[in-house]
């Protein structure tokens, strides 16, 4: 069936005027602390900034995955130098390597353990900014994070990556990334930004240990990550990969299909393209299926019988986006472009703060805000609608040129 291409090049400049016009000014006029350096740590949605608020690992490295991504939409390489500076200065630890997880708000250590997940955002972070700048310090300590993550968390007897660790690497007793998620070894949401950190790191390093880890990612995703069936991931395992958990994440799904895409392409593995790209259709076609409500909008989890919370987070709409475009590519079939479509309308009309810009948090299914969930916080990042705009402009633009 033939794609309107008016239709999709409308939705491209849309998608641009909002990175350039909301999503990239907002962050540039109110994320930087100006007070005590960095970028500030909460801010709630009428734009009250918490003065004491900590400042998070996680925040901070995806502030400058954006503002290096995005440094040729506009003068936003300054701000990710400040970024760069702040996490070299605050959040790396010179005595045992690796960063930080959270900071108070004058920038000393008050979470001093090394979470992997954390130490990849670090990473991805890090080759984006050297992709920017090409200065080579910039490569050497993402060459550093790399082996530090590499030789502390690697199983190697099981192969994957050990959750958590204390200060100095030794394995921690509470693993968990955040309250809700589970006591275990491993996750599936560390090996994704692990395998999203290496494919970084191989496009402009071609180590061959580099290379070997990520197709392992890729092989544990297939192997043990991804359910028996093939349509969604299982979240939490012991070390040897025993599943420990039921839970579907909606989000991570659709992510993790594009993402794998991703890794396949720079590794140029062709043995696993094929299987990988039946895989992350029928992913997708899972998400669009059992997670994709009326409006657009797309649920947070389920369990085997069925949706458990059906809020629309901010971040599973932009990987809808994403992983919707990249079915289609895929496919050729055109309810997965229509899905696509559905979730930016979704976004527009529901997330999209018009009034004090960015996006919220979330909604209810039935689209009413959590106006208490802050814009800005350790979790609120603008790497997901950032990241969802670049991505969706290259790709419409590869549909509307073919």
């Amino acid at each position: 069936m033939e794609v309107n291409k008016k239709t999709l090049q409308i939705m491209r400049e849309e998608i641009q005027k909002e990175l350039t016009q909301n999503i990239l000014p907002f962050w540039a006029k109110y994320a930087p602390d100006q007070i005590h350096g960095g970028f500030i740590g909460q801010m709630s949605n009428d734009l009250v900034v918490d003065p004491h608020a900590p400042k998070g690992l996680i925040l901070n490295a995806r502030i400058l995955w954006t503002f290096s991504a995005c440094a040729s939409w506009g003068n936003y390489l300054e701000l990710a130098h400040r970024a760069y500076q702040y996490l070299m200065e605050k959040f790396w630890d010179s005595q045992y390597g690796g960063a930080y997880w959270l900071l108070d708000y004058l920038g000393n250590p008050i979470d001093s353990k090394k979470k992997i997940y954390g130490q990849a955002f670090l990473l991805y972070a890090l080759v984006e900014y050297y992709k920017a700048t090409q200065k080579p310090e910039v490569l050497e300590k993402a060459k550093e994070v790399f082996r530090l993550i590499e030789g502390k968390s690697y199983d190697r007897e099981n192969t994957g990556y050990f959750e958590t660790y204390e200060r100095d690497w030794q394995l921690a007793s509470d693993l968990r990334l955040s309250d809700k998620d589970m006591n275990e070894k491993k996750s599936m949401n560390t090996h994704l930004h692990v395998m999203e950190a290496f494919t970084n790191l191989y496009r402009v390093w071609k180590d061959p240990l580099v290379k070997n880890r990520l197709e392992q990612l890729v092989l544990n995703f297939t192997e043990h990550i991804i359910a028996p069936q093939k349509l969604h991931l299982i979240l939490f395992f012991d070390e040897k990969w025993n599943p420990k958990s039921d839970l579907i994440s909606y989000g991570h799904d659709i992510e993790a299909s594009w993402l794998l895409c991703e890794a396949i392409e720079i590794l140029e593995e062709n043995d696993l393209r094929a299987p990988i790209h039946r895989i992350a259709i029928r992913m997708a076609k899972e998400v669009l299926t059992r997670a994709q409500d009326q409006d657009g909008g797309l649920f947070y989890e389920a369990d085997p019988e069925g949706i458990v919370d059906s809020d629309k987070h901010f971040w599973v709409q932009a990987e809808g986006v994403v992983g919707f475009l990249n079915a289609y590519q895929l496919s050729k079939e055109k309810v997965f472009l229509e899905s696509a479509q559905k979730c930016w309308y979704f976004i527009q009309t529901h997330l999209v703060d018009s009034q004090y810009g960015d996006w919220i948090y979330r909604v209810s299914r039935e689209g009413k805000p959590y106006w208490e969930v802050p814009k800005i916080s350790e979790w609120k990042c603008p790497y997901h609608s950032s990241r969802m705009c670049i991505e969706a402009i290259r790709r419409l633009d590869e549909l509307i040129g073919s």
